[in-house]
């Protein structure tokens, strides 16, 4: 067992050797010079030593105290180093949102902000994958796009997808013999739902709409959903997208959509564990999303 003297001591007395000063070390510690003072005469009492020359206007270490001094200075700027170390180490406010690559890149990213501005002492951390994540371990919360059955998981609907040709205004489309002339822009649905017929394809549009003749296969085409849009954006064609991703777009002129019909897909869910619902980061993602993304907002 270690015999050391009191730790308010020992700061007083390293406090008063490096600035050679009662009163500065008062001011350091924010107590009395008479507290320092007083501090220290318990120390020379408990070493039965003195460790100051006191003057009128002045004092200086005793040779006890220069012997002590740096053995004191040297275990505070250790200690002062560990704790720093061990505040760098102490887990971050990290709450976890996983969503579709598409979802994230168009509709959650430009939003993240407004998450940090409502808890700034909280990281938002977008996970964006096709891929579906375990919400008991890898994410808090997840949007979903299918069919809205996830067992064993807390559903809450946001809104229903819906797919219509969009273009930029640049083109010019306003009739369905239009479409001739332009072409179609397509982009492949996951191996998982390609054969739903939620999955929104040109044929079905054009079928719907009466368009018949026009090859339904015939344009540009991209493996990736986000490339589709960006070609859209770009004026390359006329692409059957999800009115969800690209309603900035639409809401901002860059795309218009020529055609009223549009086609039912898949829904968006907020999901969670019920077994994580309790935990901050969840219930912080849960109703800053229901905030975002009120269904009533989307419409």
């Amino acid at each position: 067992m270690r015999r050391l003297p009191p730790l308010s001591a020992l700061r007083a007395f390293e406090a008063a050797a490096r600035r050679l000063s009662f009163k500065r070390a008062a001011d350091e510690l924010n107590v009395t010079a008479t507290a320092i003072s007083h501090q220290i005469r318990l120390l020379e009492e408990w070493l039965g030593v003195r460790l100051f020359e006191r003057e009128t206007r002045k004092v200086d270490l005793t040779a006890s105290g220069r012997l002590l001094f740096p053995a004191i200075r040297d275990g505070f700027d250790g200690f002062e180093r560990a704790v720093a170390a061990v505040q760098r180490q102490r887990p971050a406010n990290i709450a976890t949102l996983s969503s579709t690559v598409a979802f994230v890149a168009k509709r959650l990213a430009p939003r993240a902000g407004s998450f940090r501005a409502a808890h700034p002492d909280w990281t938002l951390r977008l996970e964006a994958s096709n891929v579906v994540v375990d919400l008991d371990n890898d994410a808090d919360v997840a949007i979903r796009y299918g069919g809205g059955h996830y067992p064993g998981l807390t559903v809450e609907p946001l809104f229903q997808d819906r797919f219509a040709p969009v273009c930029s205004p640049h083109l010019k489309l306003s009739s369905l013999p239009d479409l001739w002339h332009a072409p179609l822009i397509h982009f492949e649905w996951g191996a998982g739902v390609r054969q739903d017929s939620r999955a929104a394809v040109w044929r079905h549009w054009l079928e719907r709409a009466g368009a018949g003749g026009i090859d339904a296969s015939a344009g540009l085409s991209f493996t990736d959903e986000i490339h589709a849009i960006q070609a859209t954006v770009a004026g390359q064609g006329v692409g059957l997208l999800s009115l969800t991703l690209v309603a900035e777009e639409l809401a901002s002129g860059v795309l218009v959509q020529p055609f009223e019909l549009s086609l039912e897909s898949f829904r968006y869910d907020l999901v969670y564990s019920p077994r994580t619902a309790a935990r901050p980061a969840t219930r912080l993602v849960r109703d800053w999303v229901r905030a975002e993304f009120d269904e009533a907002a989307t419409r």
